[in-house]
Parts: C-alpha cells; structure tokens; sequence
C-alpha cells in the first residue's frame, strides 16, 4: 500500500442531517469545528436521529459564519438559524448522557423541524462543549468532552475497509443492495493508503499536525441501513456486518478517535499510524 492519506473530511452541522465535506478543518478537544453542535429533541427531551426518523437524511444543515446553521430539505424554504442567545437552557437526553442545551430563539427553526418530520420537535445547540458532555469515562481520560456525537469526536473510516465490506456484500444474500457509498457511516474523517481492517489495530493517528488518541472501535445501528439520498432501508451493511465484522458483541465498522491537540487538517494530509 502507499502512504496513508487524509481522503475526506466530513462535518455535520446538525445531528443526522446531511453534512459538508470541506477541504480542510479546524480541530477542537470535543470535534471538528461546528460538528454536531446542533441537534433535534422531542417533547420528552430525547435527542431525535434516523434511527426513529431515516426522513432526516433528507434535510441538509450547512454552517453561517459563528456558529448558526441553514436548513434546508426537499419541498421545503431554506431556513438560516443563529446561534442562540445564552439565556437558558433545557434538559437534553441523548443516549445514556443527560446535557443542557439552549433552544433555537422564536418559533421557526421548531416549526420548519417539526414540518419536515411530522412530530413536534425542537433544534437545541450546545453552547459549551468544553463542560456539557464528557466522553464515555469507560474509554476516556478525565477531561475528554463530546458535542452532540453519538459518543466521541471523531469517527474514522478507511476506503480500504469500506471496498473489503463492499466485496463481501456483493458475495452475499443482499448484493443488488451493494455497492455502498462512504456516507452510510456518517464519518468525520477518511483515511485512505491502508490495508483493510488494519484500524483494528491503531492505537492512535497524527493528521497532518494533529494527534489523536483511538478510543475504541465504532458498534453499527440501523442508521447505516438508511440510503442517504433517498432515506430508504435495507438490509446491508448490518446483514454482512453480523457474518464478517462481530467483535466484543457489535457489528463494527471504523474507530472512535479523541483528539490529543488542536490544530487544522487538510484534505490529503499525510496520516501517521501508530499501532499496537
């Protein structure tokens, strides 16, 4: 294989919504710049995803200068959203954690939300990051935080991993449902010039001049059964997952990474692997 390169960077304004894919990328202890800051919760609180709604792969957040975010979706206007006034928050609850987070100002950007998912929701934003949400303390150091990803700050994923699934879904039951693009993993960043599976093995990564620390691998949900273009569900990758890619218990696909140092990453930096 050749050198180990930074293939792609991908920032997702919103939580479940489609993302960006810059050239390059600011890197803050809890994630890329802007990533997940924004995320929708039900009248309960709960943080809602394509997990209970694949409709949201249909809406696509892009990023305003400071921090707000422009909505847009299929048959809907485009709606752009400031970041909110820190003048209260409410109780949030996304997965396991219980965080505060401040609520979009007026009726709009709720409104426009709730439209496109026919249920009443509300778009909240993590106004501080560095203290709202640690990182699972199983696989954290003290101090590590997270914004509103599903539990670390960055995913990884390789093209050499994603063309050796790829091959095997075309071996198996479901192969008219292969090939499958990259964005069914929802990565931050994707690393190409490497051996397939060989993340399974990394104890960290430098990008360009940034270092990370590799948390643990990445479990898969039915999230990656959604066709990002149409928000239709099949059964791939979670069918081949389950045959080829069970380790401890879950169906895995990429690393989990925290960074170690803040600093810009570029599309096509070189990548130093650290391994076991």
């Amino acid at each position: 294989m050749g050198t180990a390169r930074l293939e792609s960077i991908h920032v997702h304004p919103v939580k479940a919504f489609r993302g960006l894919a810059p050239g390059e990328a600011d890197v803050e202890p809890w994630g890329l710049a802007g990533d997940r800051r924004w995320a929708l919760i039900d009248d309960g609180g709960k943080v809602v995803t394509q997990r209970r709604h694949p409709r949201i792969a249909l809406a696509a957040a892009g990023l305003l200068p400071g921090g707000g975010v422009r909505l847009s979706a299929p048959g809907a206007a485009p709606l752009e959203v400031p970041v909110p006034r820190p003048v209260g928050t409410v109780p949030v609850e996304i997965f396991r954690d219980k965080v505060e987070a401040v609520p979009a100002e007026g009726a709009a950007a709720h409104a426009w939300c709730s439209e496109l998912l026919g249920e009443d929701v509300r778009l909240v934003h993590m106004d501080d990051p560095a203290t709202r949400r640690p990182v699972d303390p199983e696989f954290a150091f003290a101090g590590e935080t997270v914004s509103f990803a599903d539990g670390y700050p960055l995913l990884l994923t390789t093209t050499a991993s994603l063309d050796a699934l790829n091959s095997l879904i075309a071996g198996g039951d479901h192969a008219a449902e292969g090939p499958l693009p990259m964005n069914r993993f929802r990565p931050n960043v994707v690393v190409s010039g490497t051996e397939a599976w060989a993340e399974d093995d990394w104890t960290g990564v430098v990008i360009g001049e940034v270092a990370f620390r590799v948390a643990k691998n990445c479990g898969r949900c039915v999230v990656t059964t959604t066709d990002q273009s149409s928000a239709e569900r099949g059964r791939e990758p979670l069918h081949t997952l389950g045959r080829h890619r069970r380790l401890s218990g879950k169906l895995v696909f990429g690393q989990n990474l925290v960074p170690q140092s803040r600093g810009t990453i570029r599309v096509g930096d070189p990548v130093e692997i650290i391994g076991r």
